[in-house]
């Protein structure tokens, strides 16, 4: 369905927008590269120009969504028409590793062939590896460390560097009569 131009929009300009979404923190690597390459087509195939796409990484999310307590964080800057961000939307509404998605409209007519793009094949890859966050990190660090010292309940010999403590004198409490 075409959409027509408003009068305000001079002609050979494009409005910028961002639209950051959050991905299902489980989603592997191969998921968000589906993701981001989908949003790529739509937008691209509706005459939009990406100029920056970036993960964020996993974060912690300010409250609960969708059951969820972290989520991956992707952020998208392109010029576009307004019906890309509708196509946009209603593609990430469709696919359920989305948990949430914001569009807001950055700028006005701006000249297309003025704004360079900074989005190449490599920075497009990049952008669907995911690092783990610190708590996943640590997480499996733990696991791995508790697989190696199996043998002692308590982990073995943690604490062969930690200088000894000297013994406390007993306390004599004097009685008065």
């Amino acid at each position: 369905m075409t959409r027509l131009a408003s009068l305000r929009d001079k002609p050979g300009t494009a409005r910028e927008y961002e639209t950051i979404y959050i991905l299902r923190p489980n989603t592997p690597n191969e998921g968000v590269a589906e993701v981001n390459t989908r949003i790529k087509g739509v937008i691209e195939g509706m005459g939009g120009k990406i100029m920056k796409v970036d993960n964020w990484g996993k974060r912690r999310l300010a409250y609960e969504v969708a059951k969820e307590r972290k989520g991956i964080y992707l952020y998208w800057l392109y010029l576009a028409q307004p019906g890309v961000v509708e196509e946009t939307e209603r593609n990430l509404r469709m696919l359920d590793s989305v948990i949430r998605y914001l569009t807001v409209k950055v700028d006005e007519d701006v000249d297309v062939t003025a704004r360079p793009s900074e989005l190449d094949d490599s920075s497009f890859e990049k952008a669907a590896q995911t690092a783990a966050d610190e708590e996943d990190m640590f997480l499996s660090r733990g696991s791995e460390e508790s697989a190696s010292d199996d043998d002692d309940e308590f982990g073995g010999d943690d604490f062969e560097d930690v200088p000894a403590l000297e013994p406390t004198p007993p306390v004599v409490v004097e009685e008065k009569e």
